[in-house]
């Protein structure tokens, strides 16, 4: 089974990352950017395992559920 783990800063916390990149785009040609969130994508591949865990592995492991959401995207 494939899987995609999309890991996003929640929207009530600040991205200084994705402040960061708005301004470089701003500064390199393009005013009209209004707003950037970065966040990463895992691509797993894994034998046997249920969505569940799968789950608990994104919520515990692959994300800070205080600060990220998470979403996980089945590609049987």
């Amino acid at each position: 089974m494939k899987a995609k783990v999309i890991v996003m800063p929640k929207t009530s916390i600040l991205d200084p990352q994705g402040v960061a990149v708005r301004d470089a785009m701003r500064h390199h040609g393009l005013p009209g950017v209004k707003s950037v969130r970065v966040g990463k994508m895992i691509d797993l591949e894994v034998d046997g395992a249920d969505e569940a865990k799968l789950h608990e592995i994104c919520r515990d492991l692959l994300s800070n559920p205080v600060v990220e959401d998470y979403q996980l995207v089945l590609e049987k």
